[in-house]
């Protein structure tokens, strides 16, 4: 979609499209770096008049200009990064090689510069005797505490020895999702004999014919690592040995060869507990879990083990009931890695009379997306129309205006980004194209994508989502509200700019609605003959809710123990990756270790993703939501007043109040902290 032809630059225009919609269609590659150093340029000029600005230190020429400073960088570097992740060529992903380092020198020379900071502790000194608003107070804390927390307390040897950490560390990320990518892409199976597919429903073969046209081999099918294919293979495929294979190269993908990350994520561990004793804490864990909900390491430690200590029993009779089932079915006892997906989805044919072939003619991606839409209208009165005039970067992608149903007023451009393609990451996620708040001289709505993998249509077939699939979607579509909903002034504490033990509370709410028939009529609907799911296959959805809960528990456990083991402690320690997890996750496993596999070096939320000593956050956030979404249960699914509440105080405020503060305003009370475990059926 980037191409090479010179023109204007785009980037160093204001964009006079709808709503200053960012102009994809006239973007190509070499805008990005000049756009990124006159961004810099620009923000450096800023700067200098900061920096030698006279008189009463105000909110206004010290934390506001401060806000605003980068406003045209931010602009350059935040689209070049959607699109490093969601449509990327190498030519495009290897710019970033050169504009992270510019990046973090630049917040190098903000966050350490003497001045500046004299200027934000004079202005957080006085923030109590100045009647500034409650957000212009978080404001003010937060440049505070960015300052510290990035080394403004530090003497100038130690100023220069966190340039040259930040230099780094700013390269490594995007490298390890780089080569995480390509491993991924480079692996393609030919496949000749249908007798190979036995067992894979026909809408997959469909698409595995797709991805042969696709990757250019001459059989008439392939499978490749892309999840859509992955999950599905591994639950339905017959072929053990062609199971076995994809499990191992999965779970192989970034060990050794060109896209090695081993060494990587090493040097990323290292780099960042130097940096965070730099900073006066004792790991980096320490360091980022100051700005958490949890607090401190210990704090989520004890959370993880609380989870594991319920759930292992119950993860130990999941494992072992499947293990029952393969052998009741003349396959052995012998069960591996790469078989439980497979007798696990028996096993819930069996206990319930469903398997998720029989719900995917129900979800029609369409029909999901806009039963999202439709649910966002009865709890928050949210309208979604598609506007085919908003530019986008790639023809899979789609574009639609927000408006408040009872007013009228423009709430946000929404985007959808549905399918895999090599140019790609893995994955789901939500992103911010524009936050909301003051930006150009006054507050502006924001612009919100979610991008998906989900399973693309073929010829014949439309695009039949999972249930967890579809639950993804309703995951990153609460991602979405939470950035459209914000109704903040300033962007640094707008939409999903909180901690981010809070930050999966609005994803993780909305995947509960899934499983009311009162939702799933708005748009379950079969999608040949139009009728809507039957209530008997609706029991059974909710009914399997709880289908190896245990399991489903300890797996989430393990990544998050993974995390704390790299972030919470000195990891010049570890010296062989493998052995330190088999370590790590002892504690955790029930299933058996393969060797040559690994799962740091495909582990991208913590170590390219920003979730570094915050995996843990997924189930923090889970027994937020569980305790949420049981007051509208209590009230009423579509009780007006508890919806007004949570849009008022949860997803509106962003990050302008404490998390825990906007959630008693909320629910009149804090969670209750054995919610998620009551839900899940463990206790």
């Amino acid at each position: 979609m980037i191409s090479k032809d010179t023109q204007a630059n785009p980037l160093l225009s204001v964009f006079s499209g709808p709503e200053g919609c960012i102009p994809f269609n006239l973007l190509k590659t070499e805008h990005f770096m000049p756009a990124v150093e006159k961004g810099i340029e620009s923000a450096r000029q800023k700067l200098a008049a900061l920096q030698s600005a006279t008189g009463e230190v105000t909110f206004e020429n010290t934390a506001l200009a401060l806000e605003t400073m980068s406003e045209e960088l931010d602009l350059a570097s935040e689209t070049y990064f959607n699109l490093f992740s969601a449509e990327a060529d190498s030519e495009f992903q290897a710019l970033a090689k050169e504009i992270s380092p510019k990046l973090a020198a630049f917040s190098n020379d903000i966050s350490l510069d003497a001045k500046v900071f004299a200027r934000v502790k004079a202005l957080h000194d006085r923030k109590a005797q100045l009647n500034l608003s409650g957000e212009q107070i978080k404001l003010v804390e937060k440049q505070y505490k960015g300052f510290v927390r990035n080394g403004a307390l530090l003497g100038d040897a130690a100023k220069a020895e966190l340039r040259k950490l930040d230099q780094e560390l700013s390269t490594l990320g995007p490298q390890f999702s780089e080569n995480l990518l390509k491993a991924t892409n480079s692996f393609v199976h030919p496949i000749a004999d249908e007798s190979e597919l036995e067992g894979l429903p026909a809408s997959m073969c469909e698409a595995l014919e797709a991805i042969a046209k696709e990757r250019g081999v001459k059989e008439r099918w392939a499978l490749s690592l892309d999840m859509p294919i992955f999950i599905p293979f591994m639950k339905f495929s017959k072929n053990r040995s062609l199971r076995e294979k994809m499990y191992r190269s999965y779970a192989a993908r970034s060990i050794g060869g060109d896209t090695d990350n081993v060494k990587i994520l090493q040097r990323i561990s290292q780099l960042r507990f130097e940096r965070a004793r730099l900073l006066g804490f004792t790991t980096h864990a320490d360091y980022v879990l100051a700005e958490r909900m949890a607090g401190s390491p210990q704090t989520v430690i004890s959370f993880l083990t609380r989870i594991l200590d319920v759930a292992k029993p119950h993860a130990e009779k999941d494992v072992e009931d499947v293990r029952k089932l393969k052998q009741r079915l003349g396959d052995g006892a012998d069960l591996k890695p790469w078989d439980f997906a497979y007798y696990s989805e028996r096993l819930q044919e069996e206990k319930y009379s469903f398997d998720e072939g029989q719900v995917r003619p129900y979800f029609k991606l369409e029909n999901v997306t806009e039963g999202a839409f439709r649910l966002a209208e009865k709890l928050f009165d949210l309208k979604f129309t598609r506007d085919e005039s908003l530019p986008v970067y790639h023809p899979d992608v789609k574009a639609y205006r927000a408006t408040d149903l009872k007013t009228g007023d423009f709430v946000g451009l929404f985007y959808t980004d549905y399918f895999p393609r090599p140019t790609k990451k893995g994955g789901a996620w939500m992103t911010a194209l524009r936050e909301q708040g003051f930006m150009q001289g006054k507050v502006r709505r924001p612009h919100v994508s979610i991008v998906c993998n989900f399973t693309k249509p073929t010829s014949t077939t439309p695009s039949l989502l999972t249930f967890n699939e579809v639950q993804t979607l309703f995951h990153e579509f609460g991602h979405a509200l939470h950035g459209l909903l914000s109704k903040c002034n300033y962007r640094s504490v707008a939409g999903t700019n909180v901690f981010w033990d809070f930050v999966e509370l609005p994803s993780q709410f909305m995947e509960n609605w899934l499983l009311e028939k009162d939702v799933l009529d708005l748009f379950a609907v079969h999608y040949l003959t139009g009728e809507k799911m039957p209530h008997d296959l609706i029991q059974k959805l909710q009914a399997a809710r709880k289908f190896q809960t245990g399991y489903m528990s300890i797996r989430q456990v393990s990544f998050g123990f993974l995390d704390m083991a790299w972030h919470a402690q000195d990891p010049s320690k570890v010296h062989d990756i493998f052995a330190f997890e088999d370590e790590v996750l002892a504690p955790t496993r029930i299933l058996e270790k393969i060797p040559g596999t690994a799962s740091s070096p495909s582990f991208a939320h913590i170590f390219a993703g920003g979730y570094s000593s915050g995996y843990y956050s997924y189930k923090w956030a889970e027994v937020l939501d569980a305790d949420a979404f049981a007051y509208f249960k209590e009230k009423g699914l579509f009780n007006e007043e508890v919806a007004r509440s949570y849009r008022d105080n949860i997803l509106a405020k962003g990050g302008s109040e404490h998390p825990m503060e906007l959630y008693k305003k909320f629910r009149g009370r804090e969670p209750d902290p054995d919610a998620l475990l009551k839900r899940d059926g463990l206790i």
